[in-house]
């Protein structure tokens, strides 16, 4: 199968912030991958999307598993034949358990599983989809961070320590910025933001914003024109009226 728009792959992309990309990268006209580990709530997602009229294809995707990245991949080649966006949106945030809100009491498991989650999976499907997007010179990949991973503004935020998903954030910020120095000279753009506090199963009802709102930077840096940023840490627009980079 072959096709003249962007194929965008957003994993995580069932429900919140991932859903909510995934909407607003088809409505603009681009056909979005929706991945989850639930094949049930992937398929009811791509049910809805498709039943607004959007163009959405659906596929089981563990972004901690070898095997199922690889599955996905050879899916995606024989498929489609090319990747031209990832959002790299699937992550975990174990910051309600007690033991988070101390570097001295956090539990090293906790800590590891986030970055499996959160960095190494990163990692792992950006090596695997880059080729793809290799074959063509073009590539958005855009990355999942947080304000509370900005080391500048760690001593002065009123942000919980949340250290596990702190410094997971922080990981994905170091390879935002290897990735993007890896690239340099071709044209797969590489950046992350921070979609601030949203209303999802994360972010919980208190949140002031939606994921909607939160999706935007996501949409916007999805689709830089050729030579735009690349390597750099955004803040959610909404906050500013337009992209505005953050400190590391």
């Amino acid at each position: 199968m072959t096709t003249q728009k962007r194929i965008a792959v957003v994993t995580g992309s069932n429900r919140g912030l991932g859903y909510s990309i995934s909407r607003q990268l088809s409505q603009i006209g681009n056909r979005v991958i929706l991945t989850s580990r639930n094949e049930t709530d992937g398929l009811a997602a791509k049910q809805q999307l498709t039943s607004e009229g959007l163009d959405v294809d659906y596929h089981t995707l563990d972004v901690t598993n070898d095997g199922s990245v690889q599955q996905f991949t050879e899916w995606l080649r024989e498929t489609y034949g090319k990747v031209d966006i990832l959002v790299n949106n699937a992550g975990v945030n174990p910051t309600t358990k007690p033991e988070e809100s101390s570097l001295l009491t956090v539990q090293l498991e906790t800590m590891r599983s986030t970055f499996e989650t959160n960095v190494l999976a990163v990692l792992r499907i950006s090596q695997a989809l880059i080729p793809l997007m290799k074959v063509q010179n073009y590539g958005r990949i855009v990355n999942i961070s947080t304000e509370m991973a900005s080391l500048v503004s760690v001593p002065t935020d009123y942000y919980p320590l949340a250290p596990s998903y702190r410094l997971s954030k922080v990981g994905v910020n170091g390879l935002t910025v290897l990735l993007a120095k890896e690239l340099q000279g071709t044209n797969i753009l590489v950046n992350a933001y921070s979609p601030g506090w949203m209303k999802t199963d994360m972010g919980g009802d208190d949140a002031p914003f939606t994921a909607e709102e939160g999706a935007e930077t996501a949409v916007y840096l999805a689709t830089l024109p050729d030579g735009g940023t690349q390597g750099l840490f955004f803040a959610e627009m909404r906050k500013f009226g337009g992209p505005i980079q953050l400190q590391w």
